[in-house]
């Protein structure tokens, strides 16, 4: 009798020990992206819990402060604003060509909203490919604030002034059928060097296509803000082709 008390005593040690190994597990587990496999073995589909990834500290947040947010139907975070351009960083994370995608929202204020994403991030200040967005001329009612929605830009060396000087209307557009400028809005960007594809809101057609200004293969992707912008982010997924 004595022995059966000591192996079922026993036992509970063993299955309590391991439950707790398994709810720690579970536990970091809350704070890593999530992982869907498609169809093509190639391709590796990764959603990144913002809001998690930032607790955990799983961000490098750069020139700027970053709180967690959940509303009722998003969960993400929220970069505050500041002079000159904000980027936090996805830790750990190389990307060459795939698909971002993500929800983001800005603000109705003349020139105090850029918000967007920045990748084949190198490591060195300031040096990025970015695509970003002006959500005070989504539906301004001046047209040629309007096509400058949208804007592609490669750091440092062709800023949005000098591609605006040298190359008017190749590298920002508008947006068909635009978003509220104080709303969120969901945004696909294909990128398949030297080609940058950007939709907007799931419409079929894209309202960027431009051909990449520098020749950089891979690096790190960050949710990106421009000078005295604050900007919220949400639902990031990037596929990885390669």
């Amino acid at each position: 009798m004595k022995k059966n008390l000591l192996f079922i005593a026993g036992l509970w040690v063993a299955i309590l020990s391991a439950h707790g190994g398994y709810a720690q597990a579970v536990k970091r587990a809350r704070t890593r992206p999530i992982t869907f496999t498609t169809r093509e073995a190639s391709i590796k589909k990764v959603l990144y819990p913002l809001a998690e990834m930032l607790k955990a500290g799983e961000l490098e947040v750069v020139n700027r402060e970053a709180t967690a947010f959940e509303a009722a139907d998003k969960k993400g975070i929220k970069l505050s604003a500041r002079e000159n351009d904000g980027v936090a960083w996805l830790k750990n994370v190389d990307f060459t060509n795939g698909v971002i995608e993500l929800d983001i929202k800005g603000k109705d204020v003349l020139q105090h909203s850029f918000v967007g994403i920045a990748f084949h991030g190198t490591g060195s200040p300031n040096t990025m490919d970015v695509v970003y967005f002006r959500p005070f001329n989504f539906r301004a009612p001046d047209s040629v604030r309007r096509i400058h929605a949208v804007q592609y830009v490669s750091l440092p060396q062709f800023d949005w002034e000098i591609l605006r000087e040298k190359y008017n209307g190749q590298y920002e557009k508008d947006i068909r059928l635009p978003p509220m400028a104080d709303g969120w809005f969901h945004v696909k960007i294909v990128v398949k060097s030297p080609h940058v594809l950007v939709f907007v809101d799931g419409h079929s057609n894209p309202s960027l296509a431009v051909k990449r200004l520098n020749s950089t293969t891979h690096g790190k992707i960050g949710l990106w803000v421009g000078n005295t912008s604050d900007g919220e982010f949400a639902n990031l997924t990037v596929d990885f082709t390669e």
